[in-house]
């Protein structure tokens, strides 16, 4: 398919049923005490559902929202039930009382977002995993004191989830990190263990991560002498390749040189060499490393600049690339969307909840929008228009289990939606901030869970994680080693566990004929997230079982009864669009930023989108922020 296709969107075939699209008289959604999205497999995430009738909106579909009357009133509605949503909800309770009646409503047929949880039920046991937003980001570096209080009120405690991560699980079974090179980009299958590279947003000390020598690393991988005697040099002699370069224009040079333009130019490597560097910040990032800056790459620890004479990354910037990345419940951040909800709906589950005894608990599906709650959340409800009036708001949203259009009446509204959307959802907002919006266009990601009947294969690897370079799924590890509570991480290599696969859609650009060459990271964005629309769950399913085969089929895995489960957490929109230096001027960011952001009468706009930054306290902090506007 060619390139424009995927730009201007693939074409959405909508079932007849969905039209015309009629009021019908208002009831809950009826959630049944069986209705728990965290169990079930497959395709999770933002699922087909999820989106369609977004998109009807975007593609020009016209609904009839004047002659549909209000049959409730709030005092609060809030457009999404992601953590930004959810804070929201529990800043305003806190600041105008539990009185106030709120009603959330989300597009998803689960609630937190990416904050997802997955269970997976097997005959001895279930585990759990995260199906996005996975760890708290450096909080002793970024946590404001809004943050802290929240997560106080949660009775999470950031220190107790450190103690509750085995730093020195796999180092003690003798596991390191590896790289495993795939026979089509490399000539052939191989696995080289004991990574011993540094990488961004690390859980394994340095003095634990079992790494090799650099030399004898390099040494083992399968590529010509000559590429590897340039890997050992990159990474281990330092050079000055900016020479004669000043302080300006080197600074100049690392905002507006891409990294791989870096390697071809500055460290002249071959093809093959710089092969070994494709995917290095798949996940991380989401985006190749032709599509971030030279000093993206020096925060992400890529090698070529200890010898640039460039000022160092002091304070807060060096803090959160060092702070341990070991704040982590075994379901991620799922787990600070639940107690927000236990919170708001206290009669989701039978007990008073805090992060030890949450992580236990199946939360009552059906006690979310109950008549009597001060707080209703209403999930599979995507909002289509949202009216600003002198002293209130007017709320229309579809539900997809009957395809009809309500309404609701609210004296103040929280948009915690994805940006993107806002215009469509708010015509009347003035141009230049649609404009402002819709220039947060989020990356897309694949979250994938397999659990595996046992991870003997990865003992006789001696790996933990596998960096593949050129592969779809550019990042595959053992799901991190922590125990909260009752539960506790899978020990005995002889039983199952889940293994976390990461793949940014754009690793499929090349294999589909797509060519990237000069788009900026928005188009790419968007490209990457059409990717992901048109391929069905077999294809991915495919794609999964291959590469796993591919990777640990030569240490005893056969995937035909060793995958005992998927579930495939796609995000079309994940990470929020971060200024890129490649492709913009920082003080043009800024202004977007700000504009995006302003209230508009008695509606005010959340998110991490509002700050352009893909973390979970940074949509705490702007759900704090547009509730303080109110």
């Amino acid at each position: 398919m060619l390139r424009r296709d995927f730009l201007n969107g693939v074409a959405l075939t909508l079932a007849a049923s969905m039209s015309p699209l009629q009021f019908l008289n208002a009831r809950e959604l009826d959630l049944d005490e069986a209705y728990y999205p965290p169990a079930w497999q497959g395709l999770r995430g933002s699922n087909d559902e999820s989106y369609e009738f977004a998109h009807m909106l975007r593609d020009g579909e016209s609904f009839d929202f004047k002659s549909i009357k209000p049959f409730q009133n709030y005092d609060l509605v809030i457009v999404g039930a992601g953590l930004s949503g959810l804070s929201a909800a529990c800043f305003y309770q806190e600041k105008f009382g539990k009185d106030k009646s709120i009603l959330i409503l989300d597009n998803h047929d689960d609630f937190g977002g990416h904050a997802r949880r997955n269970e997976i039920r097997l005959k001895d046991g279930t585990l759990i995993s995260y199906g996005g937003s996975e760890s708290f980001q450096s909080p002793k570096a970024l946590y404001s004191k809004e943050v802290l209080h929240l997560l106080d009120t949660l009775k999470i405690s950031v220190d107790g989830l450190a103690k509750c991560f085995d730093v020195s699980f796999y180092p003690n079974l003798g596991l390191s990190r590896g790289v495993f090179f795939a026979k089509e980009h490399f000539g052939e299958a191989k696995v080289v263990n004991g990574n011993p590279r540094k990488v961004i947003c690390d859980d394994i000390l340095e003095e634990l991560n079992n790494g090799k020598d650099m030399k004898d690393f390099i040494n083992e991988f399968p590529l010509s002498n000559e590429d590897k005697l340039a890997l050992i040099a990159l990474f281990t002699q330092p050079k000055d390749y900016l020479k004669g370069m000043n302080k300006k224009q080197r600074e100049h040079f690392m905002a507006k040189t891409s990294y791989k333009d870096f390697l071809i130019n500055q460290v002249k490597l071959k093809p093959s060499a710089i092969a070994f560097f494709e995917g290095m910040t798949d996940d991380f990032l989401a985006l190749g490393i032709d599509a971030i800056s030279c000093d993206d790459a020096r925060y992400s620890f890529l090698p070529g600049f200890d010898g640039l004479n460039l000022e160092p990354i002091e304070g807060e910037a060096l803090a959160e690339m060092e702070e341990p990345y070991i704040y982590h419940a075994p379901d991620g951040n799922a787990m600070v969307a639940r107690l927000m909800v236990k919170k708001l709906i206290p009669s989701v589950s039978k007990q008073d909840e805090d992060m030890i005894s949450v992580n236990a608990s199946k939360f009552d599906y059906s006690k979310l929008d109950k008549r009597g709650n001060k707080v209703r959340l209403r999930l599979k409800s995507t909002v289509l228009n949202v009216e600003n009036q002198k002293d209130k708001v007017l709320v229309s949203y579809i539900s997809a289990k009957d395809k009809k259009i309500y309404k609701v009446e609210a004296k103040k509204v929280i948009m915690a939606n994805y940006n993107s959307m806002i215009p469509y959802i708010i015509p009347s907002l003035p141009k230049a901030q649609k404009e402002a919006l819709s220039k947060n266009v989020k990356t897309s990601l694949l979250h994938t869970k397999v659990v595996i009947r046992n991870w003997q294969s990865f003992m006789k690897l001696k790996v933990h994680e596998l960096y593949c370079p050129k592969m779809p799924y550019a990042r595959v590890k053992l799901d991190y080693p922590v125990d909260l509570g009752a539960y506790k991480h899978p020990r005995d290599p002889k039983k199952p566990i889940v293994v976390h696969m990461v793949c940014s859609p754009l690793a499929l650009a090349s294999s589909q004929g797509i060519d990237l060459t000069g788009l900026d990271a928005r188009d790419r964005a968007r490209i990457g997230r059409n990717i992901l629309y048109a391929m069905s769950f077999d294809e991915h399913e495919k794609i999964i079982r291959d590469q796993l085969q591919a990777m640990l089929g030569a240490s005893g895995f056969n995937h035909k009864k060793d995958i005992q489960a998927i579930v495939l957490n796609r995000w079309g929109h994940c990470y929020a669009y971060t200024y890129n230096s490649l492709f913009e001027d920082e003080k043009d960011d800024e202004k977007i930023i700000a504009q995006a952001k302003k209230p508009f009468g008695n509606i005010s706009i959340a998110n991490s989108d509002a700050a352009h930054s893909a973390y979970m306290h940074s949509a705490i902090d702007e759900a704090y922020r547009a509730v303080k506007e109110l």
